[in-house]
């Protein structure tokens, strides 16, 4: 039996970059994007980081309805509505039980649920939300999306640290391969901007300390990389089976070949230092999408800007490529957004392929000579893309890829 084809109709983004996936894009490719100091995190350890700028939920979506939400719950229903619409499909015309949710966040969001505990112990339980469990849970993205669309299909929310966006758009291919549902609305958002995160990444030692020259301090593959700066976003993608796309005469904006997942097994925090678990991922990706090594023009990077998680991934990039295709960093421009980066980075890799441009990494002014890639840095590169990939790792050892095409 032959499998079906799996497309992406639609694009949503929500990143520092901008509010939508058209001028995200054109934000990157003119890298123009820089971290800040981040009034949210004054007096902390740590206190800048890589902000959506001019985020007014209230606006997008109605005071009522955003005012229930925490902030990783409105970026996902704004994203998953252009998306959606990107798509061409109407909510109020759609098989809402063939339709599924699939968002990744790296855990909990944290904003309300610290308010209401330094409540608590300041002697105020009154003050607690009884709303703060509901929508400071994992689940609570994927719940606000589907009841925004209506969508009451398969409804799953996915926490694998860093790689669950990408987890989310691998799982929401393989319900459409198996006919478990017709549409696939995929992707992850977070907002790591905030005291819980930058306290415990802090105490980790992962975060950059670079509070002297914010703009400069995520450094992807920089032989003076330090450590990670936080951003925030969401990223969704539509999934179609082509065929389905094609009754509706949508153009498909680009073909998810395939995707692949693996663990390190190797430390709860740490890579494994040759990043043997991403090339395996890697691989499994290529295995799926019937693709050679050599048939990848570029690899969008997971890249966090970590002394051992650039060098593992550089080594894993090495030993699969013979010649290891134009590499970029996104996250020298967006920060790291933890759950959703996956899924940002691999709805701009989706854009990077029909616009034949792969957007700069910034800040890479000496690169590790352990680092033998061919990143691209400063400006846009224009290219011949028919089949990109996206890379995506996270604390624990879960890594997944996925692999986009033209056709």
């Amino acid at each position: 039996m032959t499998r079906p084809s799996v497309v992406v109709t639609g694009v949503g983004l929500v990143t520092p970059a901008g509010i939508g996936a058209t001028a995200t894009f054109e934000t990157l490719c003119a890298g123009r994007v820089t971290a800040a100091p981040d009034p949210q995190l004054r007096g902390l350890p740590v206190d800048f980081s890589y902000a959506v700028p001019d985020l007014r939920p209230d606006r997008a979506l109605g005071r009522r309805l955003s005012g229930r939400m925490d902030r990783f719950s409105q970026m996902a229903v704004i994203a998953a509505r252009e998306a959606v619409a990107d798509a061409g499909l109407d909510p109020e015309d759609w098989p809402a039980d063939r339709v599924a949710v699939l968002l990744g966040a790296s855990g909990t969001s944290t904003p309300a649920l610290a308010e209401d505990f330094m409540s608590h112990m300041q002697g105020h339980p009154e003050r607690v939300s009884p709303q703060t469990a509901l929508r400071s849970g994992t689940s609570a993205p994927v719940a606000e999306v589907a009841l925004d669309l209506g969508a009451r299909g398969p409804s799953l929310a996915l926490s694998s640290a860093c790689a669950a966006g990408n987890q989310a758009i691998a799982l929401g291919c393989e319900l459409l391969r198996s006919g478990a549902c017709d549409v696939a609305i995929t992707g992850g958002s977070e907002s790591a901007r905030t005291l819980v995160h930058v306290i415990l990444l802090a105490r980790a030692r992962a975060l950059s300390r670079r509070s002297d020259a914010p703009e400069s301090a995520c450094r992807p593959f920089d032989a003076d990389r330090d450590g990670l700066v936080l951003g925030e976003g969401a990223g969704v993608l539509v999934l179609e089976r082509c065929e389905d796309a094609s009754a509706r005469s949508v153009v498909p904006r680009a073909f998810l070949a395939g995707h692949g997942s693996s663990c390190d097994a190797f430390h709860y925090a740490a890579p494994e230092p040759e990043g043997r678990g991403a090339e395996q991922a890697m691989r499994a990706a290529l295995a799926d999408a019937g693709l050679a090594p050599g048939d990848i023009d570029h690899v969008s990077a997971h890249a966090t800007s970590t002394p051992a998680g650039d060098l593992a991934e550089a080594h894993a990039l090495g030993r699969l490529f013979l010649d290891v295709p134009p590499v970029t960093a996104l996250k020298s421009q967006l920060g790291h957004a933890l759950g959703a980066a996956g899924a940002i980075e691999s709805a701009v890799a989706v854009l990077s392929l029909a616009e034949q441009t792969i957007p700069p990494t910034l800040n890479l002014d000496r690169q590790d000579a352990a680092i033998d890639l061919d990143v691209v840095r400063t400006c846009r590169r224009q290219a011949a893309l028919r089949s990109v990939m996206s890379n995506s790792f996270g604390f624990g050892g879960h890594n997944t890829v996925v692999v986009f095409t033209d056709s």
